[in-house]
This record gives structure tokens, sequence and C-alpha cells, in this order.
């Protein structure tokens, strides 16, 4: 699309709102959205400044502010998990799925592991066939247990 005021290609799209169904559009190229922009800019109102609360919330030991923390991401102190405890949780669960840190499988023993997680489910099987009275099962449960544990 063409810049209305000139021939070269527009980048830009402004829309003018007048009232409720009343506007206009504008299609410039970059020097014309910047000559439109400062030609309009002193004929509008100024608008309020709203002042976002996470601006002013900081924390009183370290005095490290939550936009700092967005700005850098890093923590003044260990307080400060506690001052932004609310803002936080969403962030943490975004990033790593949780809140809970499981850490990771080194890659040397993987199967070491496996065989951790094998034993906690058995355990937990002979748990509940212990209270089912399933006595068979849980021997069978019980003699699978040994067997990893020897190994």
């Amino acid at each position: 699309m063409k810049c209305q005021q000139c021939a070269k290609t527009s980048t830009m799209q402004i829309t003018e709102i007048h009232g409720d169904n009343d506007f206009e559009e504008f299609h410039l190229c970059d020097d014309c959205a910047q000559k439109y922009l400062y030609a309009v800019a002193p004929k509008k109102k100024k608008i309020p400044e709203i002042v976002d609360p996470l601006t002013e919330k900081h924390c009183d030991q370290c005095g490290t502010k939550f936009i700092d923390f967005r700005n850098s991401g890093r923590l003044g102190c260990p307080h400060d998990y506690d001052v932004f405890l609310t803002e936080l949780i969403p962030l943490l669960e975004n990033i790593h799925g949780g809140l809970r840190h499981t850490g990771k499988t080194p890659r040397s023993r993987p199967t070491q592991k496996l065989r951790q997680q094998e034993m906690a489910r058995l355990r937990e099987d002979l748990q509940t066939a212990i209270h089912a009275e399933a006595y068979e099962d849980a021997a069978r449960l019980r003699d699978r247990l040994r067997e990893l544990e020897g190994d």
C-alpha cells in the first residue's frame, strides 16, 4: 500500500478515533508518520500517567523493586521471595512448569534413576496390596523389591 502523503510504501497505519463510530485511518510511510505525529501531538490532551503498583512495591531489606527484578531477572535478597510471592508464582509456573524443583538426571546414570523410580512405585503398590490384604501380590512385589535392592 502506498503512503497517502507521498509515493513511498506505507509502513504505518494510524487510526484517529473522534467518537463512537467516527474515526479516520491514515496509511503513511515512516517520514510522513513522524511529521504527522509531531504536527498532531501539541493538539492532543495530556494523558494522565497511570501508576502501576508493581513499580512501587519494594523489599524493605534490600530496596529492590519488582520492576527492577523484571528488568534484570535478579532478586536482591532471599527476603524478596516473600515480598514478591504473589507475582513470582505465576512466573515460576510459566517458566518451569511447576513450583517444585525436581532437578535433572545425570547423563551417566539414567538407569539408576529409573530403578529408583520403579522401587518407589513398587513400595507404594506393596503398601496398597497389604492394606487390601492381597498377600500373594504383596509377596510378588516384595520379591521384586529385594531383587532391585540387591543389584
